[in-house]
């Protein structure tokens, strides 16, 4: 590696830590530019020699807090007993996570970054591969999804091939559990309802453990056959 090469790693290295101390300290909300270059030590408009904007720095400092989730992941989900059952732990445990810091997982999974999200995971971890060496082996390309339908797909792959999901309804399963994550996750970063991590995660797994048990009772295509025989 050149010396242009470790310095651009080792400024951004700065800038990513500077974000997030302040997330720690004042929270997600009070990210600001200045702030951020005032920590790190120098001006605003270095920032945007290695960042393109805000969102992309926010993004790469939220990584770090993906790490806790990360480490948990492995334990967790080793009290199951079949795929089935650690692919429900596998949601558990994202959803204590993800509702007790919605806006870190909010800026991962959902917010506008103005470009792809892999591309920027691509980036980052080009930048800083020995991140990687923090995650555990055999869930990395999970891990390493950051599209929450791609992100699915991999997750329930043990759960079709033993038979609990047929193929066939696995598509529309990732998406309705996507759907119940993301709307229970907007109610919590938007304060909508005063749920504390456990009761949102308690509340949306709920609807998780019964979607993914009674996957293979759906007739989804006979409720694509209604709406087009009543539209």
């Amino acid at each position: 590696m050149d010396k242009k090469a470790i310095q651009t790693i080792r400024m951004m290295r700065y800038f990513i830590d500077a974000t997030v101390q302040i997330i720690e300290e004042e929270g997600f909300e009070n990210v600001t530019i200045r702030k951020v270059s005032d920590l790190a030590g120098y001006n605003s408009a270095t920032i945007y020699n290695y960042f393109s904007e805000l969102s992309h720095l926010i993004f790469y400092a939220s990584l770090q807090f993906l790490r806790k989730y990360a480490a948990a992941l492995p334990a967790y989900m080793a009290k199951g007993n079949n795929p089935l059952e650690k692919f429900l732990l596998m949601w558990e445990c994202f959803c204590q996570y993800s509702f007790a810091e919605p806006h870190i997982y909010h800026a991962i999974f959902s917010s506008d970054v103005g470009g792809g999200s892999k591309e920027l995971m691509d980036e980052y971890y080009d930048q800083f591969p020995d991140d990687l060496d923090d995650l555990p082996s055999d869930l990395r390309p999970m891990l390493l999804e950051f599209n929450m339908t791609n992100r699915e797909r991999i997750a329930m792959a043990a759960c079709v091939q033993a038979g609990y999901i047929k193929e066939e309804h696995a598509e529309h399963i990732q998406e309705m559990i996507k759907l119940i994550w993301q709307g229970m996750l907007t109610l919590v970063l938007n304060r909508r309802y005063d749920y504390s991590a456990e009761e949102a995660t308690e509340m949306t797994m709920k609807y998780i453990r019964e979607i993914v048990e009674n996957a293979n009772t759906f007739s989804f295509g006979f409720a694509l056959d209604q709406r087009e025989w009543n539209s």
